[in-house]
This record gives C-alpha cells, structure tokens and sequence, in this order.
C-alpha cells in the first residue's frame, strides 16, 4: 500500500500546484497581455465607454442595424443559449413573432428572405456579429429613415465586413456596435 500511496500523493501536489497556481497564472498573464488587459476591449465615443467590442448588444431602434437576438438578454454574466429544440413549439412561436416583427419594420423584405440569425440566438446569446446578408437587408429601412442613400450606407457596411480570420476560418462578419458607431457618424456628416 505504502509503495502506491506516496508516487498519488506526490502527483496530486505536483498537479495541484500546476492546474491550480501556474495554470491560472499563466492565463491571467495572457489575459494582460490582450485588448483591454484582460478587462475586455471597449469602444468609446467621444471618451464615453458605449459598449464592448465582443460582447452583442441589443440594437431595437429602426434608426439602427439589429442585433442579433439574445437567449439571454445580453447580460454577460449569464452567457447561453436557449435550450430549446428546433422542433419546440414555444421556440417556434418565438422565431415566427420576430418573423413578424421584423416584416413590419422592414417591408421590402420577403419573408424567405429574412436571415435566420436575424431570428434565432446564438449559441452565447452574446454574439456581436452578424453576417453582411442579415445586415445588408436591413439598409433599405435604415435609408428611409434617415434620409441617406442606400448606396452610402452600402459603403459603410462593405467597409466594416471583416474577412474570415487568414481568408480561412470562420465566415465574413460586421460587428453591429461599431458599425451603428459609424452609421450615427455618417448620419452627422450628411446633415
């Protein structure tokens, strides 16, 4: 028994001292080394701190591009999803109310033509991005209602569509906060 108690114990302090000190030390280093030093990347406006840079936040007015939904009200302190099937009738009648609601505020749009992300959270629930199709189809409103043409603010979201990471991995995005960022500076310009 003595022969196999001591080599447990000796590993159980040795992996205790790497996965509960160095472990996290390590990831602490990192996390200080990174945008913001760990605290996350914020985005200010005139010196205000608005929002983080990767973290969704709720975007409801017409005047702005949507976000995309959130399971979880946006609150980062309880990142998930919804846990509901596709197949769930709650959830379906969830998804066909922002259907709805979405074709009364845009429309121009085919009800086939509305991207499902537009409608459904994501997995977080605290996803920033959206694909440049559920932000292209939301110009045409955004336009008329504040009275720019259609072909400007289709330049700004071409200029804010990040390319997947090494033309790789992951899809084309547009971050929504930066982008309404730029929609409200651009809106200033053409006054």
């Amino acid at each position: 028994m003595k022969k196999y108690l001591m080599p447990a114990v000796r590993l159980t302090a040795v992996l205790i001292v790497l996965l509960a000190v160095m472990y996290p030390l390590l990831i602490a280093a990192v996390g200080k080394m990174s945008k913001g030093g760990g605290n996350g990347e914020t985005v200010a406006v005139n010196g205000k701190v608005v929002g983080f840079a990767n973290v969704g936040q709720s975007f409801t007015e017409d005047k702005y591009f949507y976000s995309r939904p959130s399971a979880v009200n946006y609150n980062a302190a309880g990142s998930g999803g919804s846990n509901k099937g596709a197949s769930n009738a709650d959830y379906l009648k969830v998804v066909a109310e922002r259907i709805d609601t979405f074709l009364a505020h845009n429309p121009g749009v085919k009800r086939d033509d509305v991207p499902v992300e537009l409608v459904t959270a994501s997995a977080s629930g605290l996803d920033p991005h959206l694909s440049p199709a559920a932000v292209y189809v939301q110009v045409a409103r955004i336009a008329t209602i504040r009275g720019i043409p259609q072909e400007r603010i289709n330049k700004l979201v071409e200029s804010h569509v990040q390319a997947p990471l090494l033309g790789l991995l992951g899809p084309s995005t547009v971050n929504i906060l930066q982008l309404n960022i730029a929609l409200d500076a651009l809106s200033s310009i053409s006054k």
